[in-house]
């Protein structure tokens, strides 16, 4: 699974003319399931960006998570950042999960987020989606977790 997360000091999506997600300071992440990916792999994703450290300390040094600083959470689904972009000027999509796979896997790592952590807003699966932030640096990182070698080949 594919995370590009971005911090802001505020972000929100807006469906169809209204805001359907919306946070002040915190993260903004883009999230993306790959073929192959499992409830596994967005738990290790998880996981890895609640503690991820973007966030300034004291000394102005990154040693602060989203969790720490009781940011909020702004997960968006962007099928599009599993995108092949290595030959040709069109990307193609067939790195990334079946649509019914993306959507179970989004759909998990939101309800797993929610029991992790107190402000989580999302986007809309599937629908066209207006995204506004404020990125705050900017600071924005990409995270990845694959299925292991040994799952993948079975």
């Amino acid at each position: 699974m594919i995370a590009l997360l971005q911090r802001v000091t505020s972000a929100q999506v807006v469906v169809d003319g209204a805001v359907i997600g919306a946070i002040d300071g915190g993260l903004m992440v883009l999230v993306c399931a790959e073929k192959g990916d499992t409830e596994k792999e967005a738990e290790a994703l998880l996981a890895k960006l609640l503690a991820y450290r973007v966030f300034s300390d004291e000394a102005g040094k990154m040693n602060r998570s989203v969790t720490d600083v009781a940011g909020g959470l702004l997960l968006v689904p962007q099928f599009t950042l599993a995108a092949d972009t290595r030959s040709g000027t069109r990307p193609s999509f067939s790195p990334a999960a079946a649509p019914e796979d993306g959507r179970r896997l989004f759909d998990h790592f939101v309800r797993a987020a929610r029991s992790r952590h107190a402000v989580v807003q999302t986007g809309q699966f599937g629908a066209d989606m207006k995204v506004a932030l404020t990125n705050d640096g900017p600071v924005t990182f990409w995270l990845q977790v694959g299925p292991s070698k040994q799952q993948a080949s079975t």
